[in-house]
C-alpha cells in the first residue's frame, strides 16, 4: 500500500531534492518506477499508464517537463496548463508517490541521478523508440510500456476544444 502524503508533500519542484528519499527507499528494498512527460490537460490515458507503471515497482515517481520543455517540444501554444498545476493535479492521484519537474529536453538527467529500477513510458512509445533508451541501459534499469492503446491525445483533445 503506498504512503498516504499531501499533494504538497509529494510535490518536489527540484528532482535533486528527491535523492535522499529515493536512496533511503531503495535501501528498504523498494522498486523504484520513474515515468516522465509533459502531462499537459490530464486525460484518461494519462491516468491508466499511471496506475500501470505504479504496478511496476513499490514508489513511483512523475518528473514533468518544465513549462520552457513543453513549449519547445510541442510548439509555443503549449503548455495549456501551467507547470505549477499540472504538477499538483498529478500530486493528487493515489498512485503517485512524488511528482517533480526538469527543463532538459529527455528525463535522462532525472534518471541518472535517481537510477530507478524501471523506466515507464506510455504507448506512443516502444522499449526501442524511447527517447531515454540509453541513459536506461547505462543505469541497469528496464524500459516498461504501460497503460491502454494510444487512443488518447492532449493534442487531439486541444484541437476538439478549439473547434
Amino acid at each position: 500500500m503506498r504512503p498516504s502524503r499531501s499533494g504538497a508533500e509529494k510535490t518536489v519542484p527540484d528532482y535533486r531534492d528527491l535523492a535522499r528519499p529515493v536512496a533511503d527507499a531503495r535501501a528498504r528494498g523498494k522498486r523504484i518506477v520513474i515515468t516522465n512527460g509533459g502531462f499537459d490537460l490530464l486525460h484518461v490515458g494519462h491516468l491508466r499508464s499511471l496506475e500501470a507503471a505504479a504496478e511496476e515497482g513499490d514508489l513511483l515517481i512523475v518528473a514533468v517537463n518544465s513549462d520552457a520543455s513543453v513549449r519547445r517540444a510541442k510548439g509555443p501554444r503549449r503548455p495549456v496548463v501551467p507547470l505549477a498545476e499540472r504538477m499538483e493535479l498529478l500530486a493528487a492521484l493515489s498512485c503517485v508517490d512524488y511528482v517533480t519537474s526538469f527543463d532538459e529536453p529527455t528525463a535522462g538527467v532525472v534518471l541518472r541521478l535517481l537510477r530507478p529500477h524501471v523506466h515507464a513510458k506510455g504507448t506512443d512509445y516502444s522499449v526501442e523508440n524511447d527517447p531515454e533508451r540509453q541513459t536506461v541501459a547505462e543505469i541497469g534499469a528496464v524500459t516498461v510500456i504501460t497503460g491502454d492503446p494510444k487512443n488518447h491525445s492532449v493534442t487531439d483533445l486541444i484541437e476538439r476544444v478549439r473547434k
